[in-house]
């Protein structure tokens, strides 16, 4: 931590605290600066210039970001996005084998190749953390080749379970580590609610990135199949998977300024405007649906227990609503009216409640099925997820009871950037015990 000792010293001495920030800002390193205050405020949570600064950077980095703020550092974001989309292509074949001919190694590697040019872009651009940059890429590439090492020695029936989990997994834990890049280890809860929104933000943005690249490859291949030219295989994959390539990093600059901590970044206007309004319009709407799927449930209320289609339906319906209740909570308490806060609290409250109770029912009947019939990996995995997000919406409905509506906004936040911690141990559990437990 590069001034957390200069923060220890300045704790009794306003006017050179001061000093160090105005320092710092002029270094453009206002996020190593915030996350060392932060550290050193844990450590003294009695001192009151410490205490002092820590609500004062909370308040004050969003307005001193727009000022800092010098633009997207696009000569590095390109070029580390052209040499992904170049990866990407190289392990490409359309007549080549399959990784253990079940899935291409794009669909598996492609999340952990990609996610160490980001972490690259990250650092580069904040002139800063080098080390856990270093340190996370040299993870990323010990979980690909643990996958690419243990699949084959697992059976033919769960080798494929294996790898579609995987392709789902590695994204989340390539995810995990560009948040502990950002971040590092020790982050109060508003950094970690603010890198959660941002990251979906930057999903969203890939998504539209990704729409409008198919739909320029579409007329490109269009314009020269109404020339009767046939583009050679290889050049369609360089179209294909290299386009790919080039999105997640250009998604990150586009979002994400790694100069600023990320509970600094701006959330006022743009996709985080929109994205936050959209969830919000959304909420009442997912509200009306869950009280008439409540009441429709006990006439087919064993469907689940027969199905498992309408059990895959229930998962996809929870992560949804983990996703929509994230989104619709405000970063700041002050951006809304409090006519608009009681209302929003009142509507993330009642579809917490209402998803928890359909969440439970489903559960059962996952519990049910592995009781009937054993235990296999994705019974594994179903349970592992909905206990946790099950857990989270419990935390969250008791907490905002238990806080009460003045720190409502805080409290969302901590049971949000709590329950990650669960995200990253479960994901890493089924990354490294299921080819342990299911041989």
């Amino acid at each position: 931590m590069k001034y957390l000792q200069d923060i220890r010293d300045a704790s009794e001495d306003p006017k050179q605290m001061e000093s160090l920030y105005r320092d710092v800002l002029e270094r453009g390193q206002s996020a190593t600066f915030q996350s060392d205050l932060v550290a050193a405020y844990e450590e003294m949570p009695e001192n009151v210039l410490l205490a002092a600064w820590y609500y004062r950077l909370q308040r004050a980095a969003p307005s001193e970001a727009k000022e800092k703020r010098d633009g997207i550092n696009w000569k590095l974001a390109i070029p580390l996005s052209i040499i992904t989309g170049l990866v990407f292509w190289s392990i490409t074949d359309t007549d080549g084998p399959l990784f253990l001919d079940h899935l291409p190694y794009l669909v598996i590697f492609w999340a952990p190749i990609a996610t160490i040019f980001s972490v690259a872009f990250l650092a580069g651009t904040a002139k800063q953390y080098y080390r856990r940059a270093a340190l996370i890429v040299v993870g990323l590439i010990l979980a690909g080749l643990y996958v690419f090492l243990v699949s084959p020695g697992l059976t033919d029936k769960h080798i494929m379970r294996y790898l579609e989990l995987m392709a789902i997994h590695l994204p989340l834990m390539a995810w995990v580590t560009l948040g502990i890049a950002v971040l590092g280890l020790r982050s109060s809860y508003e950094d970690r609610f603010a890198f959660l929104i941002k990251s979906i933000e930057t999903m969203i943005t890939a998504g539209l990135y990704l729409i409008f690249g198919m739909v320029l490859a579409g007329i490109t291949f269009g314009m020269f199949a109404a020339l009767n030219v046939e583009i050679p295989p290889l050049w369609m994959r360089l179209v294909i998977a290299g386009g790919f390539g080039l999105l997640p990093t250009l998604a990150v600059a586009t979002i994400y300024d790694p100069t600023l901590a990320s509970s600094a970044q701006d959330f006022t206007q743009g996709l985080s405007k929109f994205i936050a309004t959209m969830m919000r319009i959304l909420l009442p709407l997912t509200l009306a649906v869950l009280v008439v799927y409540v009441f429709v449930i006990p006439f087919n209320f064993l469907e689940p227990f027969k199905q498992r289609e309408v059990l895959i339906v229930y998962n996809l319906m929870l992560f949804g609503i983990m996703g929509l209740l994230m989104g619709a909570t405000p970063i700041r308490p002050g951006d809304l009216s409090p006519k608009v806060q009681a209302w929003l609290r009142s509507g993330i409250l009642a579809v917490a409640i209402l998803g928890t109770l359909i969440s439970v029912y489903a559960m059962s009947a996952t519990v049910c099925r592995t009781v009937q019939w054993g235990i296999t990996v994705n019974r594994l995995t179903v349970i592992g997820w909905n206990t946790i997000n099950i857990g989270i919406l419990v935390a969250l409905i008791v907490k905002q009871f238990k806080d009460g509506r003045e720190k409502w906004v805080a409290s969302l936040q901590q049971v949000f950037s709590f329950g990650t911690n669960f995200y990253v141990a479960w994901g890493l559990f089924l990354l490294v015990a299921i080819p342990l437990l299911f041989r």
